[in-house]
């Protein structure tokens, strides 16, 4: 849900060419209009405005799927009308995701017997995901802390700083403590060491990023459930982890089938993947799965008498769609095992091909890793003309977008570009890619150097004192890393610019 800022004036109105020929007067752009109009009317007022849309092929800032099969694309739309909690009506899709968590639940090497039924749920991506398997942990906690005679209004989860938003959601919607291990400059995942450090009688997990949105990097799993196994022995607290897979879910089991990060390790007790990402599934679908029934407290199920049938559920959601779990079921079994490999090997060699083509320019530094998820994040060598975000600016004018961004807490002074390499990116685009990069580099290339914001105090105090305050505004916000030390010329100019506009009226917009 977006929260909306507009200004809704309600004498604001929306004007069309095409869709005059069916409708003369205007709409309100914020109220519901009096009158019905023409259905062509309707679709192409709407069709109108959504053409100022980025291009979802050419949206290289996200992991989620832009492109299935049309056979997928009609199973979708067939069942688009279809209600997924009505479960007694429709008995089959319920069928299709219990087999769906059965098959993720193997994937990711559960303890589930050939006649037992594996223990999770489908959600509407994985921060839904996250808030269930939150809640879990903080249950079982608490259930266990009370059992003790113990206090248990104050728990906590040991994170990366690295984490996707949603786990700060969860935190601050359910009331528990997110402990963070900062980044540094060159290692941009959670240390285990660190992570586990952090641990205290109030942890209620520890949560490991499988695939982290910052540069694809898996998190040492092993690692962290070596360490933390250690300190359980020693503490009796027995904190278990949970593992963040949204993104590298369905990378890892089909190109890493020997890293151990999953259910193999005995304190993963949960594990979330996204279905929309690397699931190859459009946006809407997740999944979250236990280890066993013993870790989803029976208290979190709801058994709901509804339209004819017992239904138990663990969501926090009621009603939503059934198209997405629906073709998640349809990807398992078109493509199986060889035909998920295949993808991802594929995606895995075009990332390769961006690297490659990134690196022969000489003018970036690769920040991503070769095992994770296939992406290449990459910073400039020379920000001193220009900075990474001039150069995504740029890049949408051929159509591309591409974030950039700045790492988070103690590694803020590295900023970079970051693509994501999904299955409907291919070589060619690759190639097309790195060539409109060496295009703007070119263009900012000519451009006059970036005034530094970088001014030494000596030089900024001789300045006259409105001009003075005006550049150490400029200073105080600034991105330290991208400056360059100015010289007198550059000073005069910028003394000699504010002069010009400090005795004109400001019109009171900024």
């Amino acid at each position: 849900m977006v929260i909306t800022a507009a200004v809704t004036d309600s004498k604001e109105q929306l004007y069309y060419t095409f869709a005059s020929r069916y409708v003369r007067a205007p709409l309100p752009r914020f109220k519901m209009p009096e009158n019905s109009m023409p259905k062509e009317a309707a679709y192409q007022i709407v069709n109108d405005e959504l053409m100022l849309d980025g291009n979802p092929r050419l949206n290289l800032a996200s992991f989620v799927t832009t492109w299935m099969e049309p056979e997928c694309d009609k199973l979708m739309m067939d069942s688009i009308n279809k209600n997924y909690v009505d479960m007694d009506e429709y008995p089959v899709t319920t069928e299709l995701q219990n087999r769906c968590v059965n098959m993720i639940a193997h994937l990711f090497n559960a303890p589930v017997g050939d006649d037992e039924t594996a223990i999770g749920v489908g959600t509407v991506g994985s921060s839904e995901a996250i808030m269930l398997a939150g809640l879990a942990f903080k249950r079982k906690w608490q259930a266990k802390r009370k059992a003790e005679g113990k206090p248990y209004d104050k728990p906590n989860i040991v994170t990366g700083a690295n984490v996707q938003v949603c786990w700060e959601k969860f935190a601050r919607y359910f009331e528990v403590e997110l402990k963070e291990v900062k980044l540094k400059e060159g290692y941009y995942v959670m240390d285990p060491k660190e992570a586990v450090e952090m641990v205290d009688e109030n942890t209620i997990c520890v949560a490991a990023i499988l695939g982290s949105t910052l540069t694809g990097e898996f998190e040492n799993v092993k690692l962290l459930n070596e360490l933390l196994t250690e300190k359980n022995k020693e503490t009796g607290w027995n904190t278990p982890i949970h593992v963040d897979a949204a993104s590298g879910g369905f990378i890892a089991p089909f190109l890493f089938p020997d890293l151990e990060w999953d259910f193999r390790l005995p304190l993963v007790k949960s594990i979330n993947v996204s279905g929309h990402k690397y699931g190859l599934v459009y946006a809407g679908v997740g999944w979250v799965v236990w280890r066993s029934k013993e870790d989803l407290p029976e208290e979190l199920v709801f058994h709901i008498n509804y339209l004819g049938s017992d239904q138990p559920t663990f969501t926090l959601n009621f009603s939503k769609g059934s198209s997405q779990i629906i073709a998640q079921y349809y990807q398992f079994i078109r493509l199986g095992y060889e035909g998920y490999r295949n993808i991802m090997v594929n995606c895995m060699e075009n990332a390769k091909v961006l690297k490659e083509g990134l690196e022969k320019t000489g003018r970036f530094d690769i920040v991503s890793k070769d095992v994770g998820v296939p992406l290449v994040a990459f910073s400039l060598k020379d920000s001193s003309r220009y900075t990474v975000f001039q150069v995504a600016e740029c890049l949408r004018r051929f159509g591309w977008i591409v974030p950039a961004y700045t790492m988070p807490a103690n590694a803020e002074r590295i900023a970079v570009l970051r693509v994501v390499i999904r299955e409907d990116f291919n070589f060619s685009l690759a190639e097309r890619l790195v060539s409109d990069i060496e295009k703007v580099l070119k263009e900012l290339d000519a451009l006059p150097p970036r005034v530094s914001t970088k001014i030494d105090h000596k030089e900024l105090e001789a300045l006259p004192p409105r001009v003075s305050t005006k550049i150490d505004h400029v200073t105080a916000v600034a991105n330290e890393t991208e400056g360059i030390k100015p010289d007198n010329h550059h000073l005069r100019e910028i003394a000699s610019y504010w002069r010009r506009i400090s005795n004109k009226k400001a019109s009171g917009v900024c």
